[in-house]
């Protein structure tokens, strides 16, 4: 059985480098309170309610993650979400690569990482 990877802010920070998928799955006034890791992908998947769209969503990760080998990483504010989300994807859909970003955004901004506002 897969599970799902907790990666510390430095190896996320070597598979941006190895050009490995970065997800930030948190919602579009989150991005812009805090910025997102440079490159990443924005794919909300709860809104403001904790409501989702799986199908939609799908549709849209399928295009960033082709393979359910490939790695990738998800990210959002304390990886509340990412675990949910992880998970969800290991047991749901088979995909065997699932990582985030432990401690989320919150962490990474509390270690002074690069952010970007676009």
């Amino acid at each position: 059985m897969n599970t799902l990877t907790e990666l510390s802010t430095k190896s996320v920070e070597f598979m941006i480098k190895d050009n490995v998928p970065m997800i930030d799955i948190r919602r579009a006034e989150e991005w812009e309170k805090t910025g997102t890791i440079k490159n990443v992908h924005k794919l909300t998947f709860f809104d403001q309610y904790g409501n989702h769209d799986i199908l939609t969503w799908m549709r849209e990760f399928e295009k960033i993650v082709t393979s359910k080998n490939q790695a990738f990483v998800l990210i959002c504010a304390h990886a509340n979400r990412t675990k949910v989300v992880g998970d969800f994807l290991i047991q749901n859909h088979g995909y065997k690569n699932v990582s985030h970003l432990s401690g989320g955004m919150a962490l990474w901004i509390q270690e002074d990482r690069e952010v970007v506002f676009d």
